[in-house]
């Protein structure tokens, strides 16, 4: 049978992109090839598209055993546009490897990091050994919004045990992590109308309503304040944080590090030492982008911005985005024109003393020689806040690295991050093994 990474670099030959319109016929080989797998190690598996979005690879190997749990193995086939192919040092789909590294578009997100479970599952299977039953679902549309498996999830009868993720970064390069909460997020997309067009400022201005004047005040009124928190309205409802996470976190590097890193400064010095609490476990509102007028002596009669506020677990989409609205639309006067365009997404939060997040953490450390740090990720995951409504412990994980340039030109990942993610699927499904199942 064919090695783990040789199984990697042909299915990284795939061209599978989803974004700027897609390969459809990129796409339906890379789900083909994820059945393919599953059908050859004894496992049923299909091709299944929901309202002609991308297909995703849904499948299932047996355990050895019967009344053994079942787990849910996550993962993305599609990739980004791989972007100025001038800028890459090899073509993005000839997988190229160099000083231990992989080099292709998806060899970290996410081939690279959640073909493990997929190989090793049904290596087991064919060994008659696999002590779980694992279910697959593979998408195709997470890089461009996951609407797919976001709906199948929601309607599908029944679920699983436990959930497996590899789709997330290790805390440093010796140090896996499990992430147990992720934010969510509300977009908000605005426009200000305050006439049928542009004015001359000199004969105007002071008398006519300011579009930029409108959008910024509405912007004033939710920014965070000095401090980089959002106001009181926006915090409602975030849950607190246990003792082991901040156990964890004292084994980071510290924030002041983690922003000097990328260039960049603390709002205020405490924000540094409060780095991992502000960026995983509370709110924040940022101003995206202001698109607004021209260099001349005009009174601009339309204004646009764009705000993300990134929510904390504990908190819903919902709600915080009707707040949010209500605030920005409570700073606009009279006369001016306002639409707000939502996106909502929920946040997820797992316990980390779940028996199945203790059993993976045992598993992980046996398998990569260090005690996995529990953390939060600071970005939003819509699929993993419909496994946490659902009651599906999760354990989301992965061996990515800031240094394999995810999105980027010449995206590449370790071989060693590899080993590790196949040595950790391995200890994963023998431990969950154990899991009590429902």
């Amino acid at each position: 049978m064919p090695t783990l990474i040789e199984e990697l670099v042909d299915w990284l030959r795939i061209p599978s992109v989803s974004t700027g319109g897609g390969d459809a016929e990129a796409l339906r080989r890379a789900c083909d090839w994820v059945c393919e797998r599953i059908e050859a190690a004894g496992g049923t598996a299909s091709a299944v598209a929901v309202d002609g979005g991308n297909p995703m690879a849904v499948g299932e190997l047996p355990a050895a055993r019967p009344g053994a749990p079942t787990v849910l193995a996550y993962g993305h086939y599609d990739v980004q546009d791989p972007g100025p192919l001038e800028a890459w040092e090899s073509p993005p789909f000839d997988p190229t490897e160099r000083d231990g590294r992989l080099y292709a578009r998806g060899a970290a997100d996410d081939k690279g990091n959640f073909l493990p479970l997929l190989h090793v599952a049904c290596e087991l299977a064919r060994a008659g050994e696999l002590p779980v039953s694992v279910r697959f679902l593979v998408e195709g549309e997470e890089e461009i919004g996951s609407a797919s498996v976001l709906r199948r999830l929601r309607e599908e009868e029944g679920g699983a045990d436990c959930a497996i993720v590899f789709d997330a970064l290790m805390a440093d390069e010796n140090t896996p992590a499990i992430s147990v909460g992720a934010r969510g997020m509300v977009s908000a997309s605005i426009e200000v109308r305050t006439g049928r067009r542009d004015l001359h400022s000199g004969i105007y201005g002071g008398a006519a309503l300011n579009a930029a004047h409108v959008l910024l005040a509405m912007l004033h009124e939710v920014a965070p304040g000095p401090d980089g928190r959002v106001r009181e309205e926006l915090r409602a409802g975030v849950a607190g944080v246990g003792e082991p996470e901040r156990e964890s976190w004292r084994r980071l590097r510290p924030g002041a590090e983690a922003l000097a890193s990328v260039g960049a400064r603390p709002v205020i010095p405490e924000a540094a030492d409060e780095f991992y609490e502000r960026t995983g476990a509370a709110p924040s509102l940022d101003v995206n982008m202001i698109a607004v007028g021209e260099p001349r002596t005009i009174v601009p009669a339309l204004a646009r911005g764009h705000v993300s506020l990134r929510l904390a677990p504990g908190q819903r989409a919902a709600k915080m985005g009707a707040e949010l609205e209500l605030l920005l639309r409570s700073a606009a006067p009279d006369g001016a024109e306002v639409a707000i365009d939502l996106e909502l997404a929920d946040p997820a939060l797992f316990d980390p003393e779940h028996p199945a997040l203790r059993l993976a953490a045992g598993a992980i450390e046996r398998a990569c020689g260090m005690e996995p740090a529990f953390v939060r990720l600071g970005g939003t995951l819509p699929l993993l806040a419909v496994l946490a409504d659902r009651g599906t412990p999760t354990i989301v994980s992965g061996f990515v690295l800031d240094a394999d340039a995810i999105h980027a030109p010449n995206e590449s990942y370790r071989i060693e991050s590899l080993r590790l993610g196949e040595r950790s699927a391995r200890e994963l499904y023998h431990a969950l093994g154990g899991l009590k199942s429902s």
